[in-house]
């Protein structure tokens, strides 16, 4: 992993693919531990990926207020340097730019972004024209072999070859996209925001989050599908930027659910949440928990057991609209309203606990 004077952190966090643990059964296909390299790739494979090579980047991407920086891939979809990556990759940093495999750097700027789907575009300020990967016109079929390349484990945009398994995955978490590809190219922190190509070199997808095991071993790969003339892709295009609603609710995962809702551990600070005097859990100096955050029972009438059909219910509206909640606190039942914000505007909610803790 190369890093330079624009980077002033001692340690780069990969801000790469999401990881969670995995919570269905024993997947059927295992995934090698070893990485895919270009020498160990067929020859028609090895021919594809020397081909799209020039047209993937690595990411990088810095905050400088919180000297919070991080690595991902994304690749060129037209030679006047429009970078299509995940929006993750890009969601926490103010400052960008992108790498080249002809060793070139280039400063850009996000010009679009869909939260919701985890994809965003960088538009590179100067520069071009670049080479450029084209997008499927077509829908991917399952069980054709697909190349993914990225920046994981110290590579350098490097190939991850596998078979695409399903269209439509679940991710299983009412904040991670949905409708995704599923797939068993070896992914890693560092891979997400890269193309994933079919046998014809055309990007079916950008790569979003990886499911593990208890190992730490990754057992699926999971990609945001994108399509030539779809409306996600002609959003992008036209410059629009889609927010998700919050409340400001971060929510305790050991406790929602059980607890007949989403449970809150915080309430981000300067959001509708705090504003509507909703409260979090409370701990001890040791970090113990001693009283349990306010329970998100309902939203706009519906039952939320869970924390995830709150972020559910919460993700029906948009921004700007007015919600109903329903939620418990010290047993009494209370209900207040709160108008919805983009995530983006509430600073708090980037990457805090979410319980006690030391």
């Amino acid at each position: 992993m190369r890093s330079g004077p624009w980077l002033p952190v001692l340690l780069l966090l990969a801000l790469g693919a999401y990881l969670f643990p995995q919570t269905g059964p024993a997947p059927a296909v295992p995934i090698p531990e070893t990485r895919t390299l270009p020498n160990q790739l067929p020859a028609e494979t090895k021919t594809l990926f020397e081909q799209a090579r020039p047209a993937v980047v690595r990411v990088e991407s810095l905050d400088p207020a919180t000297r919070e920086a991080g690595i991902g891939t994304g690749f060129f979809i037209t030679d006047t340097g429009q970078v299509l990556t995940a929006y993750h990759v890009v969601s926490t940093g103010t400052l960008f730019r992108v790498n080249t495999l002809s060793g070139k750097t280039y400063s850009a700027r996000v010009t679009a972004f869909d939260a919701a789907s985890d994809v965003a575009i960088l538009s590179v300020l100067n520069g071009g024209p670049f080479p450029y990967l084209k997008v499927t016109t077509r829908a991917p079929r399952p069980g054709e072999t697909v190349l993914a390349i990225g920046n994981s484990d110290g590579d350098y945009l490097q190939p991850r070859r596998g078979q695409l398994l399903r269209l439509g995955a679940q991710a299983g978490r009412a904040d991670f996209p949905q409708g995704t590809l599923e797939m068993t190219a070896p992914l890693a922190p560092g891979d997400s925001g890269g193309p994933v190509l079919d046998g014809n070199g055309r990007a079916i997808g950008v790569v979003s989050y990886i499911l593990v095991d208890d190992n730490d071993i990754t057992q699926r790969s999971y990609a945001v599908p994108v399509q030539e003339g779809g409306e996600l892709l002609a959003a992008l295009r036209r410059g629009e930027q889609r927010d998700v609603p919050v409340v400001g609710m971060v929510f305790d995962p050991v406790h929602s659910g059980a607890a007949g809702g989403g449970v809150l551990s915080r309430v981000a600070r300067g959001s509708p949440a705090e504003r509507a005097g909703l409260r979090g859990s409370e701990c001890d100096r040791s970090g113990n928990l001693t009283q349990l955050g306010d329970i998100i029972t309902s939203v706009n009438g519906a039952a939320t057991p869970d924390a995830d059909a709150v972020i559910t219910a919460v993700r029906r509206a948009k921004v700007g609209d007015t919600i109903d909640l329903e939620y418990r606190r010290d047993g009494r039942a209370f209900q207040t309203q709160v108008t919805l914000v983009g995530k983006a505007t509430v600073r708090d909610l980037r990457d805090q606990p979410t319980s006690c803790g030391p």
